[in-house]
């Protein structure tokens, strides 16, 4: 797992002026943005619930909106067609989801050389139906020593952003209760591919 140091976040001008333009299209689709995020320098962002492949373009929008540097664990099909070294640009890192390597592991490391780094996951790993969240964002978490990140949208009430941290106590049960509270209101894209379980499929770090 590897992070491209210089990403598109890193460029002052060019951010000042995506953050503008997001903010315009937010608005003129009826989009409103949160961010209920203290100053932390680390975090993991769960991207919840994950439902469709516009998705993907609205995080980097509120992402630009609420002014936040983030990198987004994706499938590595996304960079490897031609032109796609843009996407690492932007700032995703490619999963090779057909090996056995520990990401949980390495994406730990990643917190550990990096002192700034905030790291979007989604814990469904899929648009499609699930029955269960995976849980290596929450290991990466506790593993780290770092706060998760409530990062939503919520395309019936057309708002996008952070709604908060959740400390990990180690007591995946009870913690993953506090965070699925949040979400059990919130709606996807397309409502009916949501997982709506408290629980989660444990990956052992």
């Amino acid at each position: 797992m590897k992070l491209m140091k210089h990403t598109i976040f890193d460029n002052f001008l060019i951010c000042s002026v995506l953050r503008w333009i997001s903010l315009f299209i937010l608005r003129i689709f009826g989009w409103k943005v949160r961010r209920n995020l203290s100053d932390v320098p680390q975090c993991v962002i769960i991207a919840a619930p994950h439902t469709s492949n516009w998705d993907f373009v609205l995080t980097l929008l509120v992402a630009f909106a609420i002014d936040i540097r983030i990198y987004i664990m994706a499938k590595k099909e996304l960079t490897e067609w031609p032109g796609g070294s843009m996407f690492e640009w932007i700032g995703v890192i490619p999963i090779d989801r057909s090996r056995s390597d520990n990401t949980v592991s390495q994406a730990v490391e990643l917190f550990r050389e990096n002192k700034e780094l905030m790291i979007v996951i989604a814990p469904t790993g899929t648009r499609k139906k699930v029955k269960k969240w995976r849980s290596g964002f929450y290991h990466i978490a506790n593993g780290a020593g770092i706060p998760i990140a409530l990062g939503f949208l919520d395309y019936g009430r057309r708002c996008g952003g952070i709604g908060g941290l959740v400390e990990p106590t180690g007591d995946i049960e009870a913690d993953m209760i506090k965070i699925k509270a949040f979400y059990a209101d919130i709606s996807g894209k397309y409502p009916e591919h949501a997982c709506r379980q408290a629980s989660v499929k444990v990956i052992l770090p």
